[in-house]
């Protein structure tokens, strides 16, 4: 009996209300006033470029980046408001820790990350603009540093990007 209530404890506390970033991806992601988008590490097209061993590694860190973004109009103020509510809510979780903020509450950016500093899992990005929206970008990997971030940028930069991943993303900019 005593095994049973530890099961049915673990169960519930499993299936706590706290939210995550996780939950809120899928939550909103068949919602028609958000937009998401899942990229592979394919699309940075590194075959004819000559990588550094730190290019390297913040590659082989790299699994995926998530992106979800709410385009904002005349009449979804109030949703707009809510959702960002929400995500600095999710955000004020302990899992995660503050890099760096720009900017205002109305129009700026937040740079946060999940794990150990010199073990990263997950890098969040989030930006908004009052009159636009948000968007909110996960990037996903394993034992990550903040080094790994900034090559996997610059490699952006300098690589060959398969656009066809981004197709998505540039409709519901437009």
């Amino acid at each position: 009996m005593r095994y049973f209530i530890l099961l049915i404890s673990f169960v519930l506390y499993s299936c706590s209300n706290n939210a995550t970033l996780q939950t809120y991806f899928v939550e909103n992601s068949e919602s028609s006033e958000f937009f998401t988008i899942d990229i592979a590490p394919s699309i940075l097209k590194t075959d004819a470029l000559t990588l550094t061993s730190e290019e390297t590694a913040a590659l082989e860190a790299f699994k995926k980046m998530n992106i979800l973004a709410f385009k904002k109009d005349s009449i979804n103020d109030d949703k707009y408001k809510s959702e960002m509510t929400k995500v600095k809510a999710i955000l004020k979780d302990e899992q995660y820790e503050s890099l760096i903020k720009y900017g205002s509450n109305t129009n700026g950016a937040a740079i946060y990350f999940a794990g150990e500093t010199d073990k990263i899992d997950e890098f969040v990005l989030v930006a908004n603009q009052d009159e636009a929206g948000f968007a909110i970008v996960r990037i996903l990997g394993d034992d990550m540093d903040v080094n790994h971030v900034m090559t996997l940028f610059q490699l952006l930069q300098k690589s060959n990007v398969d656009m066809e991943q981004l197709k998505p993303l540039q409709q519901f900019i437009k």
